[in-house]
């Protein structure tokens, strides 16, 4: 051995050279090696504050939902890998993925309770309007209001506290609903109570906001899916975006098959009587329908997609606001909507207005051209007759009882109503 080192050594000029060389005989297992071991890096998704609206809390919708985004278990549909970008801010929603245990996914919707350039063109008025600059601390410019500065004296939330806001939901409040707001908001931890007291000067902003822009998200947690009311399950909110189960728009089924159609048609019509006659004695109307307003989940169910139109009027209690404090206009009356929009009168909303509107708007496309003469003119007759609205000797109950007989046996019974089935081969029911 020795004698093998002594003539390789001489053939080595230079002596790093030989150092290796004698520190890989030294030690075998070095030579044996591999190169060295290069710390695993898990790849990890980018996600920018500004994307998500955390630049702009606490004038944002809430955080509670934040550490699955940034945990890697929301991910958007597209977004599968590390490489890929974000998506493009400009959407109003995206599709993506929800996970508990990071084996089971299921499907959410990603939405923004407005366009990001509504948000902008919302954000710079605030600054040019109250500190008369160009940018500015959000949150500063909100605390300042008179507004909410009632709202941080507030024990409770009352009529006065939400005159003016631009939300449908609250045009004709009433004292029994905006204490159910209070006790089931959902981006603050449950307490169960009617007063404010468990709400941070942080969490009165962010419900404040939420209710100025949209209410979505508000009538998602407090009229849950798990008692029965028609909305998708709300998951919570990171900053300016809201992530609830998810559904297919009603415009991807107007061209869908005679028997899906008839399904889907009656189920819109459980739908609306639900909302004029339910336990809690609220009575919903919507403002405005289109296709994106009701949805469908994975197993034929319809719901609303978007509550963003919904009315409510409480039959128990009446509104608690009269129609000169509706008028009442400041900023918050302006972050989505035009300021110089007309509130509609509480006593002008009818009974039939939603269903009226849906026949306009849905039914027709749902329902024309799908069925046999006979069925389809009596269809179409009731359709141009609720259209045009039903008159004082038709009630909305009986209107939907006339179509809902109509379409009964029209309605199938398989697998691809998974949400009835099998129990509609056992049920009269059905």
């Amino acid at each position: 051995m020795g004698r093998w080192i002594c003539c390789l050594c001489s053939r080595v000029a230079d002596p790093l050279m030989l150092l290796l060389v004698l520190a890989l005989i030294s030690n075998p297992s070095t030579a044996a090696t591999a190169s060295p071991s290069v710390p695993h890096i898990k790849p990890s998704y980018s996600f920018g504050r500004t994307f998500l609206g955390l630049d702009k809390c606490n004038a944002c919708i809430g955080t509670s939902i934040c550490k699955k985004f940034f945990k890697e278990e929301i991910r958007f549909d597209t977004w599968l890998s590390s490489h890929l970008k974000l998506p493009p801010s400009s959407l109003l929603s995206y599709s993506g993925n929800y996970t508990d245990d990071a084996k089971s996914w299921r499907l959410v919707d990603i939405t923004r309770l407005t366009s990001k350039y509504q948000h902008d063109r919302a954000d710079k008025r605030i600054c040019t309007s109250l500190l008369k600059s160009k940018t500015c601390s959000l949150e500063r410019a909100l605390r300042r209001t008179q507004r909410f500065q009632k709202w941080l004296r507030a024990k409770r939330l009352t009529p006065d506290l939400v005159q003016g806001l631009s939300s449908p939901m609250l045009r004709c409040p009433s004292q029994r609903l905006l204490d159910r707001i209070v006790r089931r908001y959902a981006e603050v931890p449950d307490a169960g109570s009617i007063y404010m007291d468990h709400l941070t000067d942080r969490d009165k902003l962010r419900l404040l906001y939420t209710l100025a822009v949209n209410s979505h998200p508000i009538l998602l947690q407090i009229f849950p899916d798990v008692e029965g009311w028609p909305f998708p399950r709300y998951l919570g909110s990171c900053g300016r975006l809201v992530v609830s189960a998810s559904t297919r728009p009603l415009r991807d089924f107007f061209g869908t098959a005679p028997e899906v159609a008839t399904d889907l048609a009656l189920q819109l019509l459980a739908v609306l009587r639900s909302m004029g006659t339910n336990d809690l004695n609220y009575f919903f109307y919507f403002t405005r329908v289109d296709a994106g307003t009701f949805g469908v989940f994975s197993n034929g169910h319809l719901f609303i997609r978007d509550a963003s139109t919904l009315g409510i009027i409480d039959k128990e209690e009446g509104s608690q606001l009269i129609d000169g404090q509706q008028e009442y206009k400041d900023i918050f009356s302006c972050l989505t909507a035009d300021c110089q929009s007309p509130f509609l009168s509480c006593d002008s909303i009818k009974e039939e207005h939603s269903l009226v509107m849906v026949c306009q708007e849905l039914l027709p496309k749902l329902l024309t051209g799908k069925f046999q003469p006979p069925v389809q003119e009596k269809i179409d007759t009731f359709l141009q007759r609720c259209g045009r609205g039903l008159g004082s000797d038709r009630g909305v109950s009986e209107a939907i009882t006339e179509l809902a007989e109509i379409l009964k046996p029209l309605r199938s019974c398989d697998s691809r109503f998974a949400y009835r089935y099998p129990d509609c081969r056992y049920s009269d029911k059905y």
